[in-house]
């Protein structure tokens, strides 16, 4: 028997990070018991020698069972997928698996890294505050209009569906960032709005957004 079938999972993270928050989500949907290990980013604590010996990138979150090391939301989402297939996230029509899939990848690469801590950081660093926050806006408009066009016509109450999936997992913690981080005005995205609406409406979805701060401000102090 491996370690990692009998040790605890342990998940490093930030309370601020929507990369982390994704794990958090799914830890809970498939009601798995796990010890959380604060990071504080703004404290540089993803910069210590001990964190970076598990992520070199100096990235949360990172997924610690056994002896098995993940460091990637989309990954360790992956990994508690196939590992504890109760609770599935993905349904079996391969059509909506490859939604969930598309939806889950606009987040993660065309939106997060183009709006995250160290991106904006450095361009206020180089252009201003005003271009931090104006760069961010752009990259996640332009996000959440292919998301739009995407699931017109697959949504039902979430995502893909009526039934919490992968994508969800993505959106929730993106579209509620966005709101309180960035100020966006979701009325020109209706279907995203309904969603968000429904997520609210989801305690596991709920669990962390009445304690985000506006990250544009955190960054600053």
């Amino acid at each position: 028997m491996s370690s990692s079938e009998t040790q605890k999972m342990q998940l490093y993270s930030f309370s601020l990070s929507s990369c982390a928050w994704r794990v958090r989500i799914a830890l809970h949907l498939k009601g798995l018991d796990f010890e959380y290990k604060a990071v504080d980013l703004f404290k540089g604590e993803h910069l210590t020698p001990e964190f970076l010996k598990l992520n070199p990138l100096g990235y949360v979150p990172v997924l610690v069972h056994g002896d098995i090391v993940i460091a990637d939301s989309l990954a360790i989402i992956m990994y508690l997928e196939e590992k504890f297939p109760e609770n599935p996230l993905l349904p079996q029509d391969l059509q909506k698996r490859a939604l969930n899939y598309q939806a889950a990848n606009i987040v993660t690469s065309n939106i997060q890294p183009l709006q995250n801590l160290a991106v904006l950081n450095y361009i206020e660093e180089k252009l201003g505050s005003d271009e931090k926050l104006s760069w961010a806006k752009h990259h996640i408009k332009k996000g959440f209009s292919a998301l739009e066009k995407l699931l017109k016509g697959h949504a039902g109450k979430y995502a893909t569906g009526d039934e919490v999936g992968l994508a969800d997992l993505f959106l929730a913690p993106q579209i509620i960032a966005s709101i309180t981080g960035f100020g966006m005005d979701m009325a020109e995205f209706p279907l995203l709005k309904s969603l968000n609406d429904a997520y609210l409406k989801y305690q596991h979805f709920r669990m962390r957004c009445q304690r985000i701060s506006p990250m544009l401000d955190e960054a600053k102090s």
